[in-house]
């Protein structure tokens, strides 16, 4: 049986993802922020028929992310997948202060860049028990440069600068994990899953054509690669995003 942590999987997006995996057969371990949230999270998997349990995971507290990490060595001895998915875009609500927001970029920052490097830091030596261990990035095509330059581009006229640049960071690290992990049966993938009628924005609720669910099916992709697909790639639902 393979297990898998989704960080943001009691609601949205990451909550499709883990019914995705769970249908699979896979033990999702709900990471939220809320023990409360993660543990109604597992036991809608459950009810489901799923296999599923819950850890206390705010992305930006180390201390927590290590924590997790030894409840989930304790009950189930590694993980074959992680879902990096909790992710924040504050520029939707708050008002700037200019065009560039040194406090928006660091609240950004601290969820959407520093948060998946502070679980794959917690989590990694989990995932180097796996057989095939798999990374998941849950990034943009927002944070596409080539998108961010291409009028043709349906992204050309957004601009949250912080947003953006923080999924462009997200897929760097993507890069260099797949480069540094070569060696190993680890896979690391970005993936856009779209624009989804999520709580992100209020935009999003209002304007998004997929759902969470249609969503969720490109993030299942990434996290069940064969051993003969390439790692460091950016995807959507289509193929492949350029950078």
């Amino acid at each position: 049986m393979k297990i898998a942590l989704v960080t943001g999987a009691n609601r949205g997006i990451g909550l499709a993802v883990a019914r995705r995996l769970a249908r699979d057969g896979i033990h999702v371990v709900v990471a939220a922020r809320s023990d409360d949230a993660g543990r109604a999270a597992a036991d809608l998997l459950r009810s489901e028929g799923g296999r599923a349990s819950s850890v206390r995971l705010d992305v930006t507290d180390p201390e927590q992310a290590r924590a997790a990490a030894a409840v989930v060595a304790q009950q189930l001895g590694r993980l074959d997948v992680l879902v990096n998915n909790a992710g924040v875009l504050p520029e939707a609500t708050a008002r700037p202060a200019e065009v560039v927001d040194a406090g928006l970029f660091r609240a950004t920052y601290d969820t959407n860049v520093l948060g998946p490097v502070v679980v794959t830091e917690a989590f990694l030596p989990l995932l180097r028990r796996s057989p095939a261990g798999r990374i998941v990035n849950v990034s943009s095509r927002m944070g596409s440069l080539a998108d961010q330059q291409d009028p043709a581009s349906p992204y050309y006229s957004t601009v949250v600068p912080a947003y953006q640049s923080s999924k462009a960071a997200l897929n760097g690290l993507t890069v260099a994990l797949a480069k540094a992990l070569a060696d190993t049966p680890i896979k690391v993938t970005s993936v856009c899953p779209g624009f989804v009628q999520t709580d992100l924005a209020p935009m999003a609720r209002e304007q998004a054509p997929l759902t969470a669910d249609a969503a969720a099916e490109v993030v299942h992709r990434a996290a069940t690669l064969s051993g003969s697909a390439p790692s460091g790639t950016f995807v959507d639902a289509v193929g492949p995003v350029p950078w």
